[in-house]
């Protein structure tokens, strides 16, 4: 049936003093239904990702035992669950909103504690947030580069490593792709419900991850304000209730914990009093940017970020601490933002190709850049919240020129086929570039990637120069109408084309073409498959490694990011690979950091810019001697300074290698955090600071016994090294300072109260750092702990009976 369409016309002039009408929405820029291979190559993609998240996942156990922890605690007891606790008896919370915290803690209430139950969740979210980027880029482009988009962000090997691991991350992407997906529907209409929802998004976004949430606001309003096919007034005004949706479904939670009494919630972690607002705007906030983080083990105001920062700049998310984590892709989401804005050319206000671009584009810019030069903490995989960005803009990006290659402008298609080459060809070269990086992890893949995807470029780019040389002139083309006309020539067009001259011309073009028609279609898969080559190899390495820690990395050994209990190859800023603890300026140690079993130092040398004391001063938890890397031993033996006394340790002065950290009150010692080859995991452990312990069978015992006549079977400083015992034990364990040992919770009169009432039962020695500030409570509890309790050891741990002290 023939089918009639009229021409658009104006639309009716509004009366006077009124808005004009909204203006109709234009066109999908994708027509058509999908093609028949488009579900089913989604089927497969999240099949596969779902393998690639899922497969062996609880071999990571606890995985960050810091929220591990406050999962446990969440999913036995309802206050702890609505405020993210540490522990189930509610004594100080984690120092992030706890969002996340209440998927898996309702997965652990369904299914039981175990690291299986509390990860699921989180690589479910990664599927979920593939199969969402999806179906937004496909809504305004076509299923391939919705797919193309998908694939790069579920390879991404910092995505499979966050989507693996217990951490905020995985739920704030899911939440803020959502929230893309939800302005791509506002744009299309200007609706109210959908700018709305994307407000709800993004305000759980801040529940999940606080002020890092926020980062894509400018971007989504922007889009929204540029695109939505309404009135200025309309787009204004949607916009201020999309802000008000952000600020209610972020600030229920937040006002509960400002209006609810001190007395009768937990301390808030990560603030020095007691304040969400404080740890919104100073530790999680401002702090970050400015590295002014009290209380804070990294960043400090120190120039260009902590010692978890690399070096800031613009060329951070490219070096060797990110760059394996994120930056794969990276060069060629740049070219082909530029190349895909230059396509949209002077396109109307409301063109969808433009505004998807600029809604990805400017994600990428804004928190990229925030991300780069920030000079507070920092660690590599924050950068899984560039992986959409990246996947959307190289699906988005190849496939508006791939279009353009059927342009009916030559040099369009021309320019298009040599970007496309180009952009594979710096691909292929980046990998190379990463892939050297490690050059004892699967050599041959580094020669390969950039033989094949240089070949793949340069096949492309010579289809450019045979299509562009060699298609036959059309009768209706410009040329050919202006030499007919405007040279006195007598015939037409036709009779010019279809001469010997056009003839031969054609038969070249007829070949040229099947050539192209065949091959370029292959080759363009085949580049596909290089250019993912790289990441995937090391997403893979990623899902059969297990992680462990607070400061997890995605990649072989050596790759990047901060390495685990030793784990293979993690290391930190301008350390070595194979989890050795690097050496500050000048090649020496940090100072009198705290000795780990068969634990490698480096150089040895002497080190004036390294980590500064624990609270109040006190000595670091001493450890058994271990080598150095250049051959020297540890010192065994010694005392820490006015308190405890070390396990098998000495005192560090001034950046000596002994384990130990000067200073005046010390801490009861311990057995020291461990720095090795350890599980074959990678995380982050600094004596309790990163990593949890893993209790003996004699200690988790000691700690069960009469468990129910006390309120927190142990304390401990830090949170981490509080959390191992808390999991092994499945008990309340009090975590002195919150994360760093720093926060003043409790302080040393309510801690001497809670012993006088026989709410504690011992006190662990161990654990806790701090480098910028913060309370000294910590240390004064340890003090006095020290001073009138008997120590024991047990499992290497120097532990304090406190029921002594119970009064009445």
């Amino acid at each position: 049936m023939d089918r009639t369409e009229s021409l658009p016309t104006a639309p009716a002039a509004a009366p006077p003093g009124t808005e004009p009408a909204p203006v109709a929405a234009p066109p999908e820029t994708r027509s058509g239904p999908d093609p028949r291979w488009a579900r089913p190559a989604l089927v497969g993609l999240l099949v596969v990702t779902a393998l690639l998240y899922l497969w062996g996942l609880g071999a990571s156990g606890w995985a960050n035992a810091f929220y591990s922890a406050a999962v446990q605690a969440g999913s036995q007891n309802w206050t702890a669950f609505l405020y993210g606790s540490s522990d189930a008896a509610n004594s100080i919370t984690v120092d992030k909103t706890p969002a996340s915290l209440w998927l898996m803690a309702l997965s652990v209430r369904i299914f039981g504690l175990s690291g299986w139950s509390i990860l699921v969740p989180q690589a479910l979210l990664g599927v979920a947030s593939v199969g969402v980027l999806y179906a937004t880029v496909r809504r305004w482009y076509d299923p391939a580069a919705g797919l193309l988009a998908g694939a790069v962000l579920a390879l991404t090997p910092v995505a499979t490593l966050m989507f693996r691991f217990n951490n905020p991350d995985a739920l704030l992407v899911f939440l803020l792709v959502a929230a893309a997906y939800a302005t791509v529907r506002a744009v299309e209409t200007g609706s109210t419900r959908w700018i709305a929802l994307t407000g709800v998004l993004v305000g759980f976004g801040f529940l999940t991850k606080m002020l890092q949430a926020f980062l894509v606001i400018p971007v989504f309003a922007g889009v929204y304000l540029l695109a939505a096919p309404t009135g200025l007034g309309r787009r204004i005004r949607r916009l201020l209730l999309a802000g008000l949706a952000v600020v209610v479904s972020a600030g229920w939670w937040v006002a509960i914990v400002e209006l609810v009494p001190v007395s009768a919630r937990p301390y808030i972690g990560g603030s020095q009093n007691n304040s969400i607002l404080e740890l919104t705007l100073g530790y999680n906030g401002l702090g970050r940017i400015t590295g002014d983080e009290v209380g804070s083990v990294g960043g400090g105001g120190r120039p260009g970020g902590g010692p978890f920062s690399g070096q800031a700049g613009l060329l951070r998310m490219f070096d060797t601490e990110v760059g394996g984590q994120i930056s794969w892709l990276l060069p060629a989401a740049l070219i082909l933002l530029v190349a895909g804005l230059w396509l949209a050319g002077r396109a109307p206000r409301t063109d969808r190709t433009r505004a998807g671009l600029l809604l990805w584009g400017g994600w990428l810019l804004v928190t990229g850049l925030i991300f780069s030069f920030m000079s507070g903490i920092f660690h590599a995989y924050y950068t899984v919240a560039l992986a959409p960005a990246v996947g959307a803009l190289v699906g988005i990006g190849t496939t508006l020129l791939w279009r353009a290659r059927s342009a009916p402008v030559r040099w369009r298609r021309f320019a298009a086929t040599l970007v496309l080459a180009g952009t594979l060809a710096v691909t292929a070269w980046w990998s190379w570039h990463l892939l050297g990086r490690t050059p004892d992890w699967h050599p041959w893949l580094r020669p390969t990637v950039l033989a094949l995807g240089l070949t793949t470029a340069a096949l492309l780019a010579v289809s450019a120069f045979l299509t562009h040389r060699t298609v036959p002139p059309s009768p209706s083309a410009p040329v050919i109408k202006e030499f007919v006309s405007g040279s006195g020539v007598q015939g037409d067009a036709n009779s010019l084309v279809n001469s010997e001259a056009g003839a031969t011309a054609g038969r070249r073009a007829g070949f040229a073409g099947r050539v192209v028609r065949w091959v370029v279609p292959v080759v363009s898969v085949a580049g596909i498959a290089v250019a993912l080559a790289g990441p995937a190899a090391y997403a893979m390495q990623t899902a059969v490694t297990p992680h462990s820690g607070s400061i997890p990395s995605a990649g072989p050994a050596g790759a990047g990011g901060f390495g685990g209990p030793g784990g293979p190859g993690g290391r930190m800023p301008g350390g070595r690979a194979n989890g050795q603890f690097p050496g500050g300026p000048g090649g020496g140690q940090f100072p009198g950091f705290p000795g780990g079993p068969n634990g490698t130092g480096q150089n040895g040398g002497a080190n004036a810019g390294g980590f500064p004391g624990f609270p109040g001063g006190g000595s670091a938890p001493g450890a058994p001697g271990g080598t150095r890397q250049d051959g020297g031993t540890r010192q065994d033996g010694g005392t820490g300074q006015d308190g405890g006394t070390g396990q098998d340790g000495g005192t560090g002065q001034d950046g000596t290698a002994p384990g130990g950290i000067p200073g005046q009150d010390g801490f009861p010692g311990q057995d020291g955090g461990t720095w090795q080859e350890g599980r074959g995991q990678r995380g982050g452990s600094m004596g309790g600071l990163l990593d949890a312990r893993e209790p003996s069978a004699e200690m988790t015992a000691l700690l069960a016994a009469d468990a129910d006549d006390y309120t927190w079977v142990a304390a401990t400083v830090g949170s981490n090294n509080a959390s191992g015992y808390q999991l092994a034990t499945g008990r309340p364990v009090m975590p002195i300072g919150g994360f760093n040992g720093s926060d003043p919770s409790p302080t040393l009169a309510q801690f001497q109260r809670y012993v006088a009432d026989g709410r504690i039962h011992y006190f662990l020695g161990g654990g806790g750092f701090r480098a910028n500030g913060g309370s000294n409570a910590s240390a004064e509890i340890a003090a006095w702990v020290a001073a009138n309790f008997t120590a024991t050891t047990v499992d290497g741990v120097t532990v304090y009976d406190l029921s002594s002290g119970k009064q009445g």
